[in-house]
């Protein structure tokens, strides 16, 4: 049996490949074999006999991250990586649409974590309300596919957009990725959605918890310190939208971290206003708690996840 995967030459490297994901597949990913190397692969791999599943899983892993060479007659490596899910950069929404629109929601969720947030908006809500929260929770569930079945569904992903009409590097997704395709919808939404997740899949859901960040958890799980830092920045007129349906005991306790000058010049919101106004308003806190986040003076992992904080 083959164990000692430093051991193995280039040659035999690919060998393993083609052992693992069949020859059609690796003829499909490996460009440019002659037949003379083909038949040596081939040869190769008969005399290599068992090869262990440690030593498959090394390669598939090298092969993955591109540091295997596509020069099969040599050892070394040539630097050129291999992504099974590049094409997509080159197709537009509707093209990704098209694309992923039959698809089961397993293989929809990969393709999604190949893309940019933003793009990848674009595409999922094109979708209905039941597959948008069925790709959610798959969407979470990517380190379950085996490897070798992420490059199978790439190449055949990729067989199949050229077929699309005209006009990266694979991603695991997961609680991250979720949290970012929920800040792009409204806030019906979200709450749609994160309860499908508690229904289907609790433990994911609150993997994504500790990445969603609501207006309420600023209310109810930030130091007032910090919420005090978020709110004192605010414009008086902003804040006032922005706390429009709470309850008069939360307002009260937000006028109270504002300082005295602040707190002569706030003006309760009169009238009606839509909730989309609103939404956007309590977004502006949002991005500034995920700026504060990003420059490191707050953790909202720590926060969300229920980390020990202290005042």
């Amino acid at each position: 049996m083959v164990n000692d995967y430093n051991s193995l030459s280039g040659l035999q490297k690919v060998a393993v490949l083609f052992s693992v994901v069949g020859e059609g597949l690796a003829l499909s990913l490996v460009k440019g074999l002659s037949k003379t190397e083909i038949r040596k692969i081939r040869s190769t791999l008969q005399t290599m006999g068992t090869i262990s599943f440690n030593v498959k899983k090394r390669v598939m892993e090298e092969f993955y991250f591109g540091f295997l060479s596509e020069d099969v007659g040599q050892n070394g490596n040539d630097g050129n990586a291999i992504h099974p899910f590049e094409f997509l950069k080159d197709l537009t929404d509707e093209q990704l649409f098209a694309l992923v629109n039959k698809e089961e929601a397993p293989v929809i969720a990969m393709t999604l974590a190949q893309l940019e947030p933003e793009k990848r908006m674009q595409v999922v809500n094109k979708f209905d309300a039941t597959l948008k929260g069925q790709v959610l929770v798959e969407l979470g569930s990517l380190d379950d596919v085996p490897l070798e079945g992420v490059i199978e569904v790439g190449a055949r992903l990729k067989e199949k957009s050229t077929y699309l009409p005209r006009t990266t590097e694979f991603s695991r997704g997961g609680a991250k990725d979720i949290a970012d395709m929920l800040g792009g919808m409204d806030s019906n939404e979200q709450e749609r959605y994160m309860q499908t997740l508690q229904n289907e899949n609790p433990e994911l859901q609150a993997e994504v918890k500790k990445y969603f960040l609501t207006f309420d958890d600023i209310l109810e799980k930030f130091p007032d310190a910090t919420k005090r830092e978020l709110f004192v920045t605010a414009e008086t007129t902003d804040l006032a939208i922005a706390v429009k349906g709470l309850d008069q005991e939360v307002v009260d306790s937000i006028i109270d971290m504002l300082p005295q000058k602040k707190q002569a010049m706030y003006e309760p919101y009169e009238g009606a206003i839509s909730k989309k106004e609103v939404d956007a308003k309590r977004k502006d806190f949002l991005d500034r708690a995920k700026k504060m986040d990003k420059e490191g003076t707050i953790s909202i992992e720590d926060i969300l996840g229920g980390g020990e904080m202290i005042e």
